[in-house]
């Protein structure tokens, strides 16, 4: 099928230039959404996101998952408390503030963090182009050879339409692809095979009637894997199912308070600093804030429904839901039935044999791989200072400095764990925490400036402040 173009102009015809495009309309690139606003001034920014609407994480919108960080680590409480975005704020609009303080906790439910998202949203939704998947991004040079934009290619994911814009600003904050390894890939589109990202909607397809009788399996030791292996064997009674880990036992999450001052904001500089072995020393110390871990209110009920089989059969291989520990799954067997056997290897000793059973449904809960920016922007790669993505401590890319003009780059977001630390990953909204803060030129008062975590981009506007859509 040829590809039909369409650049983006204005009512003139003419080229329409933005200042900023923001690649992706998940929570970083609306943290920058609500600091733009609240600053009062209107700079000419555009929001693509391939998803067809606002929607955070929404195969993962389990109806008793709450969220893992403080409520107060929101889109703008710690960079302006008085800001219309808070979640505060939107309790109060939805006329739910008082309840909520009952409950007294800092942890809301998932889907309810959700809607606050998607309210805040809701209020940008003229500045984003939804149902757009970025493809690419070309530099475009200007008349003294060195590149002063951007070029943004994106494709209609229903028409199949290209756009194309232009920017001097991009920032790249498209979240993680859903990661399933190689021993659980499979070319067959009809392997019974998902990621933890799609389970809920794919599961009332799967498990269509509440009391049918399959066999699910769940590949993981994280918070996504237990959560899917309390879902199932609370929701559908008659299916048996296994949750494997790698390791010996599932472990807690730590989020005691000494651990978490490793999310505040100037732990960026103290990390970004060191030298490259020490950063992989502390990521690695620190992944049990956020990786492989469950929280330890999850793994209590765990632990009695685990209790609870216990002291009605002592026999553990009769145990309709499992949690089989040491386990690696190496591979995997399709059968004629449609359904998969798995090839596991023990993790202490290294034999690898054939799972007892065969399951009707397999969930990889494997993590998400962050690495979209890379084709996305391999036609710059040549712009690169040391052929590699070097991210500055703005989270700027590393460009040459007599190729790319200085009032030109692009940022990344949700990408850089190595070089800015875990707390990047962990915190809900880096942007809006650090915060997108704004000063205006002593020389040009009519160009707002954006500091994007120290450093300054000129931006040409003489708009006001816009009022809430």
């Amino acid at each position: 099928m040829s590809a039909s173009f369409q650049r983006s102009v204005n009512g003139n015809g003419i080229d329409q230039v933005y200042d900023l495009v923001c690649v992706g309309f998940g929570p970083a690139s609306l943290a920058i959404a609500v600091a733009i606003h609240d600053q009062g001034i209107s700079p000419r920014v555009l929001y693509i996101e391939r998803q067809p609407e606002f929607r955070w994480h929404g195969g993962m919108l389990l109806p008793d998952a709450r969220m893992q960080i403080s409520f107060l680590k929101d889109l703008a409480t710690l960079r302006n408390p008085r800001s219309h975005f808070t979640f505060l704020n939107y309790l109060h609009s939805k006329n739910r503030l008082v309840a909520f303080t009952n409950l007294s906790t800092f942890l809301p439910f998932r889907e309810e963090y959700n809607d606050y998202l998607t309210w805040c949203a809701s209020h940008f939704d003229r500045h984003v182009r939804y149902g757009q998947e970025t493809m690419r991004i070309d530099p475009h040079n200007g008349p003294d050879g060195s590149v002063e934009s951007w070029q943004i290619v994106s494709r209609d994911t229903t028409t199949c339409k290209y756009t194309t814009v232009t920017a001097r600003h991009v920032v790249i904050a498209v979240g993680g692809s859903p990661r399933i390894p190689p021993s659980l890939s499979d070319p067959l589109a009809e392997a019974p095979i998902i990621h933890s990202s799609s389970y809920i909607t794919t599961i009332p397809k799967v498990l269509a009637d509440k009391n049918c009788n399959r066999r699910v399996a769940i590949v993981g030791g994280g918070q996504s894997a237990a959560e899917i292996f309390d879902n199932v064997q609370q929701n559908f009674p008659n299916v048996s199912v296994s949750l494997f880990i790698g390791d010996s036992a599932l472990r807690p999450s730590d989020d005691s308070p000494f651990v978490n001052e490793i999310f505040d904001p100037d732990r960026v500089d103290e990390f970004y600093t060191l030298p490259v072995e020490a950063q992989k020393d502390t990521l690695r110390r620190n992944r049990a804030t956020n990786y492989g871990v469950v929280r330890p209110a999850l793994l209590d009920r765990l632990y009695e429904s685990m209790y609870h089989q216990r002291l009605h059969e002592p026999d553990e291989s009769k145990w309709r839901c499992q949690i089989v520990p040491r386990r690696e799954v190496v591979g995997h067997k399709n059968h004629a039935d449609g359904t998969i056997r798995l090839q596991l290897r023990d993790t202490l000793n290294g034999q690898v044999s054939s799972s007892e059973s065969a399951f009707d449904l397999v969930i990889a809960a494997t993590g998400y791989v962050r690495d979209a920016h890379k084709s996305m922007l391999g036609p710059t790669k040549h712009l690169l200072e040391t052929g590699q993505y070097d991210i500055a401590r703005d989270y700027r890319i590393r460009y040459r400095a007599d190729m790319v003009s200085a009032n030109c780059g692009i940022w990344l977001q949700g990408c850089c764990q190595d070089s800015h630390g875990v707390r990047f990953e962990k915190m809900f909204v880096s942007l809006g925490m650090d915060s997108l803060t704004w000063s205006f030129s002593s020389v040009t008062p009519c160009y707002p400036y954006y500091r994007f975590e120290g450093v300054n981009w000129c931006i040409r506007s003489s708009h006001s402040a816009t009022d809430i859509v």
